[in-house]
């Protein structure tokens, strides 16, 4: 298990309510990946950073390939486009109650 090195805390509520509950996104420490464990060839030093978006009614985690692990943790932390995903179904606010995208970034 690795350990989780950033964190996002915001809430969200379902489309058309009212109600606004925690979630967390959370980015782990990158780690090192073999060709053998991705099945096509990486050179020394690929690594990996997992994604999760917690307390959402469904899961989700995605993993970032880099070619190291600056380039893992940099595109892993870089969570807007999961955040529009979600958006589509879901009304997404910092802790404070602000709406989290503009309106003209939300689409």
């Amino acid at each position: 298990m690795s350990k989780v090195i950033a964190k996002r805390e915001l809430l969200y509520s379902l489309k058309g309510e009212s109600l606004k509950k925690k979630i967390k996104v959370l980015i782990h420490e990158p780690r090192d990946v073999s060709s053998e464990e991705l099945g096509f060839a990486v050179h020394s030093g690929a690594s990996v950073c997992k994604v999760e978006i917690v307390g959402l009614p469904e899961k989700f985690s995605d993993e970032v390939h880099g070619a190291d692990s600056i380039q893992a943790l940099s595109m892993a932390s870089d969570v807007e486009g999961y955040l529009k995903y979600f958006q589509r179904k879901y009304d997404l606010y910092w802790g404070c109650g602000e709406s989290y995208f503009d309106n003209e970034d939300s689409l």
